[in-house]
């Protein structure tokens, strides 16, 4: 539902930058042959020649819609030209719409707060640079204006007559104007400069519009197109929402809408403003109402948030008409094409700009042939995201399986043949989101320890990455990914041979293994110092057992008693801070005694025996109380501040025994 927030009460200066026909423009510099044709970008199928996603304003005067598909679009216009979008994967591959919106971005961010809200629109908060613009250079001392800022429609100015530009000077140069007026004058000349920034570096043209707040600049920037702005003084408000369609506001073109057209008799946003805020709240309540108040008076404080990178990833494809999915084998299929595209695009992220997504969802729309409920909602699941491609791969198995039987409303489904039992999926997509920031320096950490092997590929680290912030959302008590109980969702530990984060219960499907040791991924700190391990260290790894590595993991089979300090000295001096860093972080699981871990792993996953008990608690006998702090200058000094740190956050050390040294932990040879 809608939220309620409160206008400030300081002016601010809101654009909204909206590209012209964005796909079009982007094939037209591709083959400049086609400036000036009619042209739109067609999704292909076999199908009724697929779906239009973009149509030239020179098509649209010959009546094409996006809403065509590419067969009636020529028979409407013959001569229209279809360009088809790349297809990789055998389906639409739209990686250089996105690389070209970057290059549109990186432009406007170039003044103000940026926004990015779409592949094609961005949201722009000037209030600072209008301000500073009004202070130092106020547009009534400019002795010259941008002929494309001369070009603006200003709402409430008369622009008839011959000479409508000269109106336009006018208007931004008013010295007697109010200061809310002077600061749009001032965003409407920013805004300009930044549109013909955009067509100088892009080639591509683009609409804006100027206002108070986002939700009037985003209905401006579609009054007047392509390659126009429009600014919306305070004193024309009421004239533009008065007289439009309650179901062309945002928020407003579903189901609220509907209910106020036909409970209230609102057609217009205008036609609110007969109705006291109580009345509204009363109908619709406290929040809603407050909102629908507010928005039939052009008030809106939603903040500008500083964006340059999308919020979410996602990968999907549709199957109208005779290309429906109708078997689990088909879904399948198409599954893993979008897995990999996604899992490539997480890589890219990652690799670009430091970031991981810690949610997958899937996605899906349905029918039943034979059931009266044909209104009824493919369920949209979702649950921890585990990177890799043959990981995303099984849990969005898993999360359609679970959303099938949710939909079909039995505990049985058929995952095998050819027969479907009348279900049918016509658009499938899969996204990643709650994306956020690695913790700064461990990706130059682990590069490093990675970089070892000449073998290694940059981007082979993110293929089984296990991430703490993930892990950390499937054991925090929230809803799982299939609506289980907590209880009932398997945990990684340690050793653990097969992964059931996100496991759907009674699923007619046998569990997958996980890969063997050799496609986990080198271990990244682990591998640097095990070639320090002496022979005789009573820790040894068994046969066959997975390293964990530490980087990617929320625990660890190394322990602290085979670190040699001498290995530290090899540690290039540019990245001893970041290792410390990481460490006081991530090292500082490992000192937890591995009985304790064992134990609750296998409490929870139900493999619990107490034949290797022994064998764990003599090779952790030891306590942190039992170090004894004038053993610290012992140690090297380049790693006396890590070892500071690991310990910190532990209880206060206490005087142990004089054999049991910090050094012996570290080098079991030197006490030998």
């Amino acid at each position: 539902m809608p939220v309620a927030k409160p206008e400030s009460s300081d002016a601010r200066v809101i654009a909204h930058v909206d590209m012209d026909c964005f796909y079009v423009q982007v094939e037209q510099r591709k083959q400049p042959d086609l400036r000036g044709l009619p042209t739109a970008v067609v999704q292909y199928s076999s199908w009724k020649g697929g779906g239009l996603i973009a149509v030239s304003y020179e098509a649209r005067k010959f009546g094409v819609k996006r809403s065509m598909r590419g067969d009636e679009a020529k028979q409407v216009c013959p001569q229209i030209q279809l360009v088809q979008v790349p297809v990789a994967r055998g389906k639409a591959d739209l990686n250089v719409y996105r690389n070209a919106s970057s290059e549109v971005v990186s432009i406007l961010a170039r003044k103000g707060r940026c926004e990015r809200a779409s592949i094609d629109e961005v949201y722009l908060d000037l209030t600072d640079v209008a301000e500073t613009m009004l202070a130092e250079m106020p547009p009534e001392s400019l002795e010259e204006i941008d002929e494309e800022a001369l070009r603006s429609h200003v709402l409430g100015l008369n622009e008839g007559g011959n000479d409508v530009k000269e109106n336009v000077r006018m208007w931004l140069c008013r010295s007697e104007a109010d200061h809310r007026d002077k600061l749009l004058a001032c965003g409407a000349l920013i805004v300009a400069e930044l549109r013909m920034q955009v067509f100088r570096e892009t080639e591509f043209t683009c609409s804006a519009g100027i206002a108070h707040n986002k939700m009037l600049a985003k209905l401006a920037s579609a009054m007047n197109k392509p390659a126009q702005q429009t600014i919306v003084p305070l004193s024309c408000v009421r004239g533009l929402l008065g007289s439009l369609p309650i179901k062309k506001m945002k928020q407003l073109g579903g189901k609220l809408g509907s209910s106020l057209q036909s409970d209230l008799g609102v057609n217009t946003v205008g036609d609110l403003l007969q109705f006291s805020e109580e009345k509204l709240q009363g109908r619709y309540g406290i929040n809603t109402g407050t909102w629908l108040w507010n928005i039939a008076r052009g008030i809106s404080g939603e903040e500008v948030e500083v964006r340059l990178l999308p919020k979410s990833h996602g990968s999907g494809k549709t199957f109208p008409g005779p290309g429906a999915l109708r078997t689990i084998a088909s879904v399948e299929h198409w599954l893993n094409g979008l897995c990999d595209e996604l899992d490539e695009r997480l890589r890219s992220d990652l690799e670009q700009n430091k970031r991981i997504a810690q949610t997958l969802t899937l996605h899906a729309r349905a029918y039943k042939s034979n059931d009266s409920d044909a209104h009824k909602k493919f369920p949209s699941k979702s649950c921890p995201l585990r990177y890799g491609a043959a990981k995303i791969r099984e849990d969005a198995l898993n999360l359609f399986q679970a959303g099938l039987r949710e939909y079909l409303g039995s505990s049985k489904i058929k995952t095998q043949g050819n027969q479907s039992n009348g279900w049918s999926i016509t658009s499938l997509s899969v996204s990643a989101s709650k994306i956020v920031a690695i913790v700064t320096g461990m990706r130059s950490i682990m590069k490093y320890f990675h970089g070892q092997g000449p073998s290694m590929s940059s981007l082979k680290q993110p293929e089984d990455m296990s991430t703490k912030d993930a892990a950390s959302l499937s054991h925090s008590g929230s809803e799982n990914c299939l609506g289980l109980n907590s209880r009932e969702t398997h945990k990684q530990f340690p050793g653990e041979e097969t992964r059931k984060n996100c496991d759907v219960h009674n699923l007619n499907q046998q569990e997958k293994k996980r890969k063997p040791w050799e496609d986990q991924g080198t271990p990244s700190i682990l591998t640097f110092f095990k070639r320090h391990i002496p022979a005789s260290s009573p820790c040894k790894q068994e046969q066959g057992e997975p390293i964990q590595d530490i980087g990617v993991s929320s625990s660890s089979e190394k322990m602290i008693d085979d670190i040699n300090p001498s290995a530290m000295d090899e540690l290039p001096p540019e990245i001893h801070e970041e290792l410390q860093a990481w460490n006081s972080e991530e090292l500082n699981r490992v000192q937890l005694p591995k009985a304790t871990m064992a134990t609750e792993t296998e409490l929870n996953n139900g493999s619990y025996s107490s034949g290797g008990d022994a064998e764990r608690r003599e090779a952790w006998n030891y306590k942190i109380d039992d170090i004894d702090p004038s053993v610290m200058d012992e140690l090297p000094p380049e790693i006396r501040a890590e070892v500071q740190a690991w310990l910190r956050p532990q209880k206060q050390s206490k005087t142990g025994k004089r054999g049991s040294t910090i050094a012996h932990y570290f080098s079991p040879v030197r006490n030998k």
